[in-house]
């Protein structure tokens, strides 16, 4: 969560940062509602002074016999303290509203991410592979699936309503085999430590990642106040919350495989075939937490991660960073990787690699102590490392042959006990 001071010091950097984003300026109104609050708590401590020095007269006035006097005084006192009291509730309330509007607030953009105000505006950084080309109409994976009866719709709105799928047989199976695939590379290759966390957290553990409380209609709240994790970002972030880090013990990189729970609520009429876009869904998440001046460093290598991911199931996929009007409000910068599917002709999201700066960690309340015995706030990352269900699309879709067959890559085969073909 910004500093109001930080915004005061900075107020053209802060307004021009939120033009990038397609928002109007904020500082006139964050600072006035600041100014009031001050004046509220001076006026507080003008009349507390004022009422202790009173108290003092007090004893004074009795000793001397005036009681009258000593009436008087009480009397003023005990006014004083009404307004004192008047005085803290209004900078209460002030405060809260203060903190309220700074926590609904946007991160600051990193200065190389490119303005725009939709997805048609951002820019592609690499490809890799060419597209194959099929000698047959290459189909979606719900026809694939449903073809193969081990992609069930209608089950699972039976029992849950539309947005979730019921995978039966060896399509599970392959399900199952990519998140292993995926912790395996991440873990053995890339250095990261698997955790096991909470599907279930508190709202401060939302609050903190920046989920809440501007994304609230997009996640499930339960009945008890727990919110269902929409990706274990969360978990894995709130590991290091209200803590205080030594810098020599980082980076601090984990990585998790689990269900994702998401309302979906902005995206209707979107994606309502298959398999895109479910209100459940399984991720290998990454999460970093570093120090400010490896940050840059820790995205790149995030990033190759979760390429990697692809380039060993060999499925083409370009690299692209979001334009400022498709960021997410929480990240400084975003790289999204697109897989490729046949079966649309198009380029769909499969990953999002993203720099939080110390965005998460002032809500956290997250620091670290650098060599010098100086305390700062850490840096935080995530990234999908990578979608399963997404991964499991786009294997289907790119592995499809004509007769409604899918070939396990290699890199899978292992995993699923040698089969070589799902059919």
């Amino acid at each position: 969560m910004f500093d109001i001071k930080w915004i005061r010091a900075n107020a053209d950097l802060f307004d021009q940062n939120l033009k990038r984003r397609g928002m109007a300026p904020l500082t006139g109104e964050l600072l006035a509602l600041d100014d009031e609050r001050k004046a509220k708590v001076t006026a507080m401590n003008e009349a507390q002074e004022k009422r202790n020095a009173l108290s003092k007269q007090i004893g004074q006035a009795k000793a001397q016999g005036d009681d009258a006097r000593a009436e008087q005084i009480m009397a003023e006192v005990g006014s004083l303290k009404t307004e004192v009291q008047v005085f803290e509730e209004a900078a209460r309330n002030l405060t809260e509203e203060l903190n309220l509007k700074l926590s609904f607030l946007p991160n600051l953009l990193h200065a190389d991410v490119p303005d725009g105000t939709e997805e048609a505006d951002n820019v592609t950084i690499r490809t890799h592979l060419e597209p194959a080309k099929f000698a047959f109409a290459p189909k979606e994976h719900f026809e694939i699936g449903e073809a193969l009866g081990q992609m069930d719709f209608e089950a699972a709105a039976r029992m849950a309503g539309s947005r979730f799928v019921v995978l039966n047989g060896q399509l599970a199976r392959l399900e199952r085999a990519l998140g292993q695939f995926m912790l395996d590379l991440h873990t053995r290759e890339h250095g990261f430590t698997e955790v096991s966390a909470p599907l279930l957290v508190r709202e401060q553990a939302l609050f903190g990642t920046g989920q809440l409380p501007k994304f609230s209609e997009d996640a499930f709240e339960t009945r008890d106040g727990r919110w269902l994790i929409p990706t274990s970002e969360v978990s894995l972030t709130n590991l290091v919350r209200e803590q205080s880090l030594d810098q020599q013990d980082l980076p601090l990189r984990f990585t998790s495989l689990t269900p994702c729970f998401r309302s979906e609520a902005g995206s209707a009429g979107r994606d309502t075939r298959g398999m895109l876009r479910q209100h459940q869904f399984s991720k290998v998440e990454m999460v970093v937490v570093t120090t400010p001046d490896k940050s840059e460093q820790e995205q790149q290598f995030m990033l190759g991660c979760a390429e990697k991911v692809l380039q060993l199931l060999e499925i083409p996929y370009r690299v692209v960073i979001l334009c400022s009007g498709d960021m997410g409000a929480t990240m400084r910068r975003t790289y999204d990787i697109e897989a490729w599917l046949p079966g649309q002709n198009a380029y769909r999201e499969i990953s999002s690699v993203s720099m939080a700066g110390d965005y998460q960690a002032r809500r956290m309340n997250t620091r670290y102590r650098n060599n010098e015995g100086k305390l700062d706030y850490v840096h935080t990352l995530n990234g999908s490392g990578i979608a399963v269900g997404r991964a499991l699309i786009a294997v289907m879709e790119n592995y499809q042959n004509e007769d409604g067959t899918v070939t396990i890559p290699e890199m899978l085969r292992p995993y699923m006990g040698g089969l070589e073909r799902i059919g």
